[in-house]
């Protein structure tokens, strides 16, 4: 079947309506796919398309349509798809004759990637790291650092925060705000819309941090002294939460002074995307320990964990899983590292990424049912809320359930970032719209999301009730494609607003 020509659109992107392709083809994939496959099928429920070839920013389906893909495969794509430095680098491995799985042995291709790796590390950790390989998924990673203080520590507890996730080692996103589970208790994560104090800002992340040195340190809290604490630098399937510099500064200096080993999770922050190369850069932070996976494998699986020298305790027979050597991964990685150095991708994902938020933030106040807009660099959550919901309702700890005057009372003693003294109390704060936040609308931010498929845009969505849009576009995105995902998604948004407007009367088409 000859191709007919397709209408370019701005940022180089193509017309999904015009492009050619086999409809019939992509139906009986799909219908096939929901046949045979689980229902737990999460990313195809929402997108329903097969993508047949892709290259950097750009997918296509087997139908033809195109689509501009902020996804990028869960945040795994820092060069986008098919970039040539990968494929080249892939290339050169399959052309040698080397063995693609070995194991744990040391092989040049490995020798490489730590190279690198090294190269980009914090500086504080680089100079006394060791490097443990895994499984080749993050939650393997995970589990891995969490076995590591373990060992190291002799104790068995961990503490995370809400709203965070860490695969399968520390439960679900949506977990309450102090939850014990035999092995992980969840503290109160700050942030500035639904800040679990209800006051956000300084004040908030301050109430967060004495939370958390008061459980560390009370013995009557239930909490024994943790084998580690672990954090992501910006929550990532939690709703794009980004956590304040002071706030993590004071982690570390708990954790610091409790020989409380300190784990960063940079899974989906890593390789640049927040704008540094390691989130933790923003803060000045050096963590114990760092759990990498997505981007570090070049598109492919790949999971790495990075610790200080002295945690190694080079325990026997410790089970770190059999996929652990792919020399396919390595060189895509060690590739992808080296690109996103050498070009300062970092600092280009810090300008695009502000300019962007900027911009988004118009949408705050053209729609109502636009509750926030957040994130860092190129990770960016735009959540969804009913805009005739009541305020209220949100999560936040209540007055009575103070602790040593953090949640309410009689006034709690904080100080911000800048280290002037203020009083927080629950009768006096009167928070302003961002410090009130609607009910989350988890319908409107699906109806974003395909209302952006009809638009050509693939948008992934997180949040503790999935009402967040999130993007994560490659670190290559150009000013002219960033202009195409921008308008695409602010329609997808004004459409979405019209069926709220209406759908009282008659329920959302899909």
């Amino acid at each position: 079947m000859g191709r007919t020509p397709v209408k370019t659109l701005p940022g180089g992107a193509v017309d999904s309506d015009t492009a050619p392709g086999t409809r019939a083809e992509q139906e009986g994939i799909l219908r096939r796919q929901s046949a045979r496959e689980s229902a737990a099928r999460t990313y195809a429920r929402a997108l329903p398309i097969v993508p047949v070839r892709a290259r950097g920013l750009t997918i296509e389906g087997a139908d033809g349509r195109r689509y501009l893909d902020c996804l990028s495969g869960a945040g795994a794509l820092a060069l986008g798809h098919n970039h040539p430095v990968v494929l080249e680098a892939i290339r050169k491995v399959l052309d040698s004759g080397a063995p693609l799985n070995v194991l744990d042995l040391a092989t040049p291709v490995k020798d490489a990637f730590i190279t690198e790796l090294f190269h980009t590390l914090p500086p504080g950790l680089a100079d006394r790291a060791r490097v443990r390989f895994c499984g080749p998924a993050g939650s393997d990673a995970v589990e891995t650092a969490c076995e590591l203080v373990r060992a190291a520590t002799g104790r068995t507890g961990l503490i995370a925060f809400t709203g965070a996730c860490h695969g399968r080692t520390a439960g679900p996103p949506d977990a309450p705000t102090v939850a014990h589970d035999g092995q992980v208790t969840r503290l109160p994560c700050p942030q500035d819309y639904r800040c679990p104090f209800g006051v956000g800002g300084a004040a908030g992340a301050d109430l967060a941090a004495r939370w958390t040195e008061s459980v560390l340190d009370d013995p009557g809290s239930g909490t024994s002294l943790p084998a580690g604490m672990i954090v992501e630098p910006v929550q990532g399937e939690g709703g794009v939460i980004p956590a304040p510099d002071a706030w993590l500064r004071r982690m570390r200096q708990l954790t610091a002074d409790r020989s409380v080993p300190l784990i960063a999770d940079e899974i989906q922050t890593g390789v640049g995307r927040t704008g540094a190369f390691w989130a933790v850069e923003h803060s000045g932070v050096t963590p114990d320990v760092m759990v990498l996976s997505k981007a570090i494998g070049g598109s492919l699986p790949l999971a790495v964990v990075v610790h200080r020298a002295d945690l190694d305790t080079g325990e026997p027979g410790t089970p770190t899983g059999t996929f652990r050597g792919n020399q396919l991964a390595m060189a895509a990685g060690t590739a992808t590292l080296a690109h996103v150095r050498q070009n300062r991708l970092p600092e280009r994902a810090a300008t695009l990424g502000a300019r962007m938020l900027s911009q988004l933030q118009d949408l705050t106040r053209e729609f109502p049912c636009v509750g926030d807009v957040r994130g860092r660099g190129l990770m960016i959550g735009v959540e969804f809320v009913d805009p005739e919901g009541k305020t209220g309702g949100d999560g936040r700890i209540p007055e009575a359930a103070a602790v040593d005057g953090v949640g309410g009372g009689t006034g709690a003693r904080c100080r911000d970032d800048a280290g002037e003294a203020s009083t927080v109390s629950g009768a006096s704060v009167m928070p302003d719209r961002a410090r009130r936040p609607l009910p989350a609308s988890p319908e409107l931010a699906a109806a974003v999301q395909r209302e952006c498929l009809r638009r050509g845009l693939i948008v992934g969505l997180g949040g503790r009730q999935a009402s967040v849009v999130r993007l994560l576009p490659p670190l290559t995105l150009t000013d002219e494609q960033a202009a195409a995902v921008l308008d695409r998604l602010a329609d997808a948004v004004r459409a979405a607003a019209r069926w709220h407007e209406s759908a009282a009367a008659a329920p959302f088409a899909p």
